[in-house]
């Protein structure tokens, strides 16, 4: 069944941030990942939540999301990321 990775981004580097982006793909897609879901227009319709950039990722299974995670292929962009955002990230199981 699919997983979704689920992040709120708070970019505080934009210049350095392009850098993580162009390092993430190639990452997301050999872990079979595809976007959903990358900054955009949201709206809160509940709740005190006000998200940053929402990004939503959909891999095969939870298996595939934390090895796309914990890989050293990703480390590599969260690397890049570290001094250009913050953020919350999660993976839930689909139906």
């Amino acid at each position: 069944m699919p997983a979704y990775l689920i992040a709120d981004v708070d970019v505080t580097d934009p210049t350095q941030y392009e850098e993580y982006k162009k390092l993430a793909p190639p990452a997301i897609a050999k872990y079979g990942g595809r976007y959903l879901a990358r900054g955009g227009t949201h709206e809160t319709m509940e709740g005190t939540w006000v998200p940053h950039r929402l990004v939503i990722l959909e891999f095969p299974d939870l298996e595939r999301a934390r090895a796309f995670y914990q890989s050293a292929e990703y480390g590599v962009a969260r690397a890049a990321r570290k001094n250009a955002a913050t953020g919350n990230f999660v993976i839930v199981e689909g139906l």
